[in-house]
């Protein structure tokens, strides 16, 4: 079995995705083509009554990713249920940031995210002394091995939200496919001789 390095399970693709994202949210502006009614449809839509609307898929990828990153490194939250650093535990009726109102206060945020991401150096969360990670929310407190929290927890949680906003803008019209929600090509084509 292979050892990954926490920080390559974690705040490495988290980078990468939200690069991904960054563009993705970039097809979706142009699509608007600066109507602002256009951009609020899109920033609401959801794919069923009962999900959150695009906004907020992307602000709970955006938290998930800031909140697991600090909580690997051991840092400490300024509230232990700050919503900007919700790990996918909000709970029902549970607080957000306040809505972005454009494609653009969005992209912002995610461009913050993947920042503050850059200041972890790979030291600071494979060399954690961190032997468990705490999730507060209102109802109720989960802990985590660092492991588990991050691969059976937060990655599949990470890329829920991330296929959800994609699938958002995809069923609205937006003109992407699936090279724009992996990005860069990570691999050499060989071609046969």
């Amino acid at each position: 079995m292979m050892n990954v390095p926490l920080y390559d399970l974690s705040i490495r693709p988290f980078s990468r995705m939200l690069d991904n994202l960054q563009n993705i949210l970039g097809k979706a502006a142009a699509h608007a083509g600066g109507d602002e009614d256009t951009e609020r449809e899109l920033l609401a839509a959801r794919l069923a009554p009962d999900m959150l609307p695009l906004s907020y898929q992307v602000q709970i990828v955006i938290d998930g990713a800031r909140g697991a990153a600090l909580r690997l490194a051991g840092g400490m939250l300024p509230d232990p249920e700050a919503p900007d650093y919700a790990v996918f535990n909000r709970g029902e009726g549970a607080p957000f940031r306040s809505s972005p109102r454009s494609f653009r206060e969005l992209a912002d945020r995610v461009r913050l995210a993947m920042d503050e991401l850059q200041t972890y150096a790979p030291a600071q969360i494979n060399d954690s002394c961190v032997q468990e990670i705490v999730v507060k929310s209102r109802q109720q407190t989960r802990i985590f091995e660092p492991e588990a929290f991050i691969l059976d927890y937060v990655v599949p949680n990470f890329y829920f939200h991330i296929s959800v906003a994609y699938a958002i803008l995809r069923h609205c019209g937006v003109g992407l496919g699936k090279q724009d929600f992996e990005g860069p090509k990570c691999y050499q084509l060989e071609t046969p001789t």
